[in-house]
């Protein structure tokens, strides 16, 4: 077996944060329970200089608000002009991988919606960080940067700056993907959680659809997370017990932490220049011997796209050259998300992409009565497709189907049971295969008999 290491940049896409000395002060109040200074900009100057006794938690709060984790880009301008430089032609080409490739960024791509309070002035709305990125990809010619799903469980009080963890409580997750599905025709082969957290919920929705997740965040350094109150104890980013290698591995269907029977794929993607779970020498260079020794090897660092990502990837692509130093022989190659897994998971060895036959049978009238969805070529990831229902009203819905016998159909009635025939506009139907290709079918709901065309668009 070749000795590469593939590389992969992840990157929770979330647009513009912004954070007032206000909040610093509370995060220093939640994270560390320093609770006894002045919220003034004397003060915070001192923390981070280190001239303030702390209880011996000097350090790691001076890494907390270091000046590269707390100047943020706070508005779309600042981001544009920060990722203008990481993604220009001569800093891609800085350190070119073993291949001459250039560095290659995957925007995970969130939806900040349906929140009552935005304090950090996140941006709002279904696509709109979603459609910015891709814009920007698309305006980038020559290179195979990914688009992928990220997402924010719902906040109990629905404030846009707090996190929690259950998906089934987070219902803007299901329509998200709709609207992508219907709208942009699209569907994601990758994941990574929002705030590192995954539950059962969660874990099992994935196994349905998303072949490829790239949320473990295990660390050797245990002491490092339980120092910090929201991670101690597995409160969020609980990855205790996941593996700590450069390999990928199923999880188990009871624990998305053990290696075990279930469908997806998971991979390790450790942190760059953050307060915890940061990539390091050692990482790197138990990745390429990891190559070394024969064994698929996928790399992976996570950013945050309100961070100033040069530094970032400058950090780490020196890291990379130090360690090949060692390990002359291992090469390296930057990756698109969804082709990295193939090529780790898979050896690059992938069959038939996954093709369905999706049909809309209609009354006399052209509307719709059921749809009808056959698999035509390969086999989906999960037990079904997902399904996406857009009404007249705009709502956007998602439901299960109904399974044919033949264990490779599947059925939708319309009615007062579901969705009304005379209120359907668009019917969306995505899948993945387990190689991570997608097909994606978008079809109107009602459709006279003069004007029938053949069901589907293919992605």
């Amino acid at each position: 077996m070749e000795q590469i290491v593939h590389v992969v940049h992840c990157i929770d896409t979330e647009g513009p944060l912004y954070e007032g000395l206000d909040v610093k002060f509370e995060r220093l109040k939640n994270i560390f329970g320093i609770t006894h200074l002045d919220p003034t900009q004397q003060n915070f100057d001192k923390i981070c200089r280190g001239e303030i006794p702390l209880g011996g938690k000097e350090a790691v709060i001076q890494q907390t608000f270091s000046s590269h984790l707390t100047n943020y880009m706070d508005d779309w301008q600042k981001l544009d002009a920060m990722l203008a430089r990481a993604m220009d032609d001569r800093f891609r080409m800085a350190v070119p991988d073993s291949f001459g490739g250039p560095f290659l960024y995957n925007w995970f791509c969130v939806d900040h919606v349906e929140y009552v309070s935005n304090p950090r002035r996140r941006a709002m709305g279904y696509l709109a960080i979603f459609d910015h990125f891709q814009a920007l990809i698309n305006k980038q010619k020559g290179y195979r940067d990914g688009l992928q799903w990220h997402m924010h469980p719902m906040s109990t009080y629905k404030e846009a700056h707090r996190c929690a963890t259950s998906l089934l409580n987070s219902p803007h997750a299901w329509e998200g993907l709709a609207r992508r599905v219907i709208d942009r025709h699209w569907f994601p082969s990758c994941f990574r959680a929002g705030f590192h957290v995954e539950r059962p919920d969660l874990h099992w929705f994935l196994e349905q659809y998303v072949p490829f997740d790239y949320s473990n965040t295990s660390t050797e350094d245990e002491d490092e997370m339980e120092s910090q109150a929201d991670l101690a104890n597995g409160r969020f980013g609980d990855w205790r017990l996941a593996p700590k290698d450069w390999g990928v591995y199923h999880p188990s269907r009871d624990n998305y932490q053990i290696p075990g029977d279930g469908r997806r794929w998971m991979a390790r993607a450790l942190n760059v220049l953050n307060r915890f779970a940061n990539i390091t020498p050692r990482e790197v260079e138990k990745a390429l011997q990891q190559a070394q020794e024969g064994k698929p090897t996928l790399l992976c660092i996570g950013s945050h796209d309100y961070r100033d990502l040069v530094p970032e990837v400058t950090h780490f692509r020196q890291l990379l050259v130090d360690a090949q130093k060692k390990f002359p022989n291992v090469k390296f190659k930057y990756g698109e998300a969804q082709q990295a897994f193939q090529a780790v998971a898979y050896q690059g060895k992938t069959g038939a992409p996954v093709r369905l036959d999706v049909r809309m049978e209609r009354f006399s009238n052209g509307t719709p009565k059921a749809l009808h969805i056959q698999t035509r070529q390969g086999k989906v990831f999960g037990p079904q497709p997902f399904l996406a229902l857009k009404t007249k009203s705009q709502r956007y819905i998602h439901d299960n189907l109904d399974f044919g016998t033949d264990l490779h159909s599947w059925h939708y009635v319309f009615d007062a049971q579901s969705v009304l025939p005379d209120d359907l506009e668009t019917v969306g139907v995505a899948t993945c295969d387990a190689f991570g290709n997608v097909d994606v079918h978008v079809i109107p709901g009602y459709e006279p008999a003069a004007e029938k065309q053949p069901a589907g668009a293919l992605r």
